[in-house]
This record gives structure tokens, sequence and C-alpha cells, in this order.
């Protein structure tokens, strides 16, 4: 099946079917040149009418480090301690305000998402999209991913992102894979138990 692609194979390995998420990294850093790139080449992937809620914050600091660190549980918080590089990836949950110079084609197009519980869900779902393609632009960089969803969010959120008008969604370690750094391939659903035809 792998030839119906049209990526090369081993690109497709490097992307999907050999990573992993990372649990530990060596000590080489992540530069603000690699995250840049990265960004450069995630930003194109498509949102629900052009939305980029996703909001970064690059952890490099040792004292924001300790501030992230016990917010984390268990075992999240060794891993966010010791990576090269942990990113706070959050929502905008007033992306709506970005939208005129974004879909400028629509007018008024921030009057769809006048109901703040509306505005938030599509925030958060936009975002979740993004996350995905920040992974996968990780990876294409030669880097490894450890995303994590195991944080006292409210605090997080208060935390990194104090004007209140993010949300903090996950928390992704970056770098390069360390030893062991992988657990094995745990099973995915097969086709036949996802897509359906009507």
């Amino acid at each position: 099946m792998s030839e119906l692609i049209t990526l090369p194979a081993e690109v497709q390995d490097q992307l999907f079917r050999t990573a992993r998420t990372a649990h530990t990294f060596t000590d080489e850093p992540v530069t603000d040149e690699q995250v840049r790139a990265v960004y450069e080449l995630v930003k194109y992937g498509p949102t629900s009418l052009n939305q980029q809620p996703l909001r970064v914050v690059l952890v490099r600091s040792p004292e924001a480090r300790d501030r992230l660190v016990p917010l984390m549980t268990g075992r999240n918080q060794e891993k966010t301690a010791k990576a090269p590089l942990v990113a706070v990836v959050g929502a905008d949950l007033d992306f709506h305000e970005e939208l005129p110079r974004l879909v400028p084609f629509m007018e008024n197009p921030q009057a769809l998402f006048a109901d703040p519980a509306a505005r938030e869900e599509s925030a958060r779902f936009n975002t979740a999209i993004q996350i995905g393609y920040l992974i996968v632009g990780v990876r294409a960089a030669g880097l490894a991913a450890g995303p994590m969803i195991g944080f006292d969010a409210d605090a997080v959120s208060a935390e990194f992102f104090p004007d209140g008008r993010h949300r903090a969604l996950c928390v992704v370690n970056i770098g390069r894979p360390g030893p062991d750094a992988w657990m094995g391939r745990l099973p995915r659903l097969a086709y036949e138990e996802v897509v359906s035809t009507v």
C-alpha cells in the first residue's frame, strides 16, 4: 500500500510508521531556527475557515522550567525537566479577531463566532488539528516529540498565558531521541474498523 503514497517510503516511515512518542532525549539543544523552520512548514496545514488559534510558548529558561515541572503529573515531571525544549501549546480563545485578515474574502467573519462557547469550541478543535501538524513537523525536522496532556491545565494556562485569552491544551517535549526513548509500537485499529462507506 505504501507505493500508493507519493512520499518516498523512508519519509513515510520518518513521519508515521517508525515514529514514536519520545520519552527520553539527548542533551543536544533545539534551536530557534529549527522551531521556526517547523512552524514555517506546518502553518500551511488546513483548518476550518483558516482559523489559526495555535499559540506556543517555548519554555527555555531554568526559571520557567521550574514553574512548569510541578504542574505536570506523574512521570511527565521528570520527562519535562530533562527535555532539551518544552513547548506549552495553547488555543487563542479570541482567534476570531484575526479572521478579517485571514479570510479577507468574507465580510465580518468574526460574527460567526459571537457566541463565546462556540468560539472556544472552535478554538480548541482547530488548535488540536494544528497540534497534529506541529508534531508531524517536528518529525519532519528530524526531531522527536513527546506530547502530553497530563498536567494541571488551569494552572499552566494561568502561568504561561496570564492574559486569560489562551488555554493550554498540550505540553510537547522536543529534541533528539535519547537512550530507550521509545516504547514498542502499540496496536492501531484496522481500516475496516474505522472506515465505512454509505
